[in-house]
């Protein structure tokens, strides 16, 4: 199933269960705009190539657009638009006063010096730079890019516009960016995990996990996690996953991929296939890489009982189905992976305030508005006897159905 097809098929559980209007429905899935511009540059060899770059802003009924921009290979307007929704229902449904927005360029990264990429980066912004702003559309890192990637970008920005830090999130701490932005998503993560398992009546050193991903979010929420306790099982990156079925020593992996490496040659874990990991016999397991990883092909083969989408759609339509009828528990992506916008919101008020808060209080601030969050979608599960996706939906789309009404559409 297409990205935005899997969007507006869990947008329509939720539209059923509020018996929201064919008129609604129709208002609140259209993007307000979509962009696809034209980035021409000169590689470093002196040989001209075109690529193609991507901005879709999809609702601003509960305040400016917010949404990552990603470089990579498999960009298009379709993964592109499903996220921009995906964003507007993670922004509601966290109670932050942002809509949803999404952007990126169809490019692989890891193939364009440093110089090409500062190039293209800076294009791109040239070419969308009249639509971006702290007051209309706020952009932030993703897949692909870092807080040197923003750092470019709202230097570009500023060229045409003069000096506003608020118009990117995500940047470095020395250019007006957030402490602990880098962590918040894999932060996030761990907390709300935290939460579900408390609901679930479990204990940490009681449950196991596997995750699926050790870039930035997985790292962050494996360090998190192992912190409290948790038994981390197994651990997966590009070079393949790495299981022990009595733990492994997290801190030793943290290390290890500190030190520049990925995961390839650890020797804490035995070397498995990401396949393998996605089947194991664990209580939660922890999407945290790419989306679609769990199809229609695999999800009868999955075995936790718990489910935490750190990735953006890592599990899709119809592999929702499947692990809906197995009783899975979903802990959906607008909920568990919010924790990265919502330090991006911190980072924001920031910056319009011309005030750096300290780590303690962006962390506290952080677990506070999670935890409100999640108990709002396990209310909602529970008097609507309905999954807790289908509950985030429905928070999410009350809170933007409700904003855009007292606002005379």
């Amino acid at each position: 199933m297409k990205a935005f097809k899997a969007v507006e098929h869990y947008f329509g559980k939720a539209a059923d269960k509020l018996d929201l209007s064919s008129e609604m429905r129709q208002l609140m899935l259209t993007p307000k705009r979509e962009i696809k511009v034209q980035i021409p540059i000169e590689m470093d060899d002196g040989t001209l190539r075109t690529f193609l770059g991507y901005r879709v802003q999809h609702d601003n009924s509960r305040g400016p657009m917010k949404g990552g921009l990603r470089y990579h290979h498999e960009v298009d307007l379709d993964e592109v638009r499903a996220l921009s929704a995906l964003m507007t229902w993670k922004t509601a449904v966290v109670d932050i006063p942002f809509g949803g927005a999404k952007g990126g360029i169809n490019v692989d990264p890891s193939e364009l010096s440093r110089k090409e990429n500062q190039r293209l980066t800076r294009k791109f912004i040239d070419q969308i730079h009249e639509v971006i702003g702290p007051d209309t559309d706020i952009p932030a890192p993703d897949m692909g890019t870092n807080s040197e990637t923003m750092a470019w970008m709202r230097n570009q920005y500023e060229k045409y516009h003069g000096f506003n830090p608020a118009v990117i999130t995500g940047k470095p701490v020395e250019h007006y960016g957030a402490k602990g932005r880098e962590e918040a998503t894999g932060r996030g993560v761990g907390i709300l995990t935290f939460k579900l398992l408390s609901r679930m009546q479990l204990k940490p050193k009681k449950t196991t996990v596997a995750i699926q991903g050790f870039g930035n979010v997985g790292f962050h929420a494996a360090k998190w996690l192992y912190e409290c306790e948790f038994n981390i099982v197994a651990i997966s990156d590009i070079s393949g996953a790495y299981y022990c079925k009595d733990g492994i020593n997290i801190a030793e992996a943290l290390k290890y991929v500190l030190e520049g490496n990925n995961l390839d040659g650890f020797t804490g874990a035995t070397k498995i296939t990401n396949e393998e990991l996605l089947a194991l016999d664990v209580d939660i397991l922890i999407p945290a890489a790419i989306g679609g990883v769990i199809h229609s092909g695999n999800a009868s083969d999955v075995k936790a009982s718990m489910i935490i989408e750190a990735a953006n759609g890592p599990v899709d339509a119809d592999a929702d189905i499947i692990l809906e009828k197995k009783e899975i528990v979903v802990l959906p992506d607008i909920l568990a992976n919010a924790g990265g916008v919502t330090v991006s919101y911190f980072e924001w008020v920031q910056n319009r305030q011309f005030y750096q808060w300290e780590l303690d209080r962006i962390r506290q601030n952080l677990e506070a508005k999670l935890s409100q969050a999640f108990e709002s979608v396990w209310q909602t599960s529970n008097e609507q006897h309905c999954d807790l996706r289908t509950a985030a939906y429905m928070v999410a789309i009350e809170r933007v159905k409700q904003a855009a009404s007292l606002a005379g559409i």
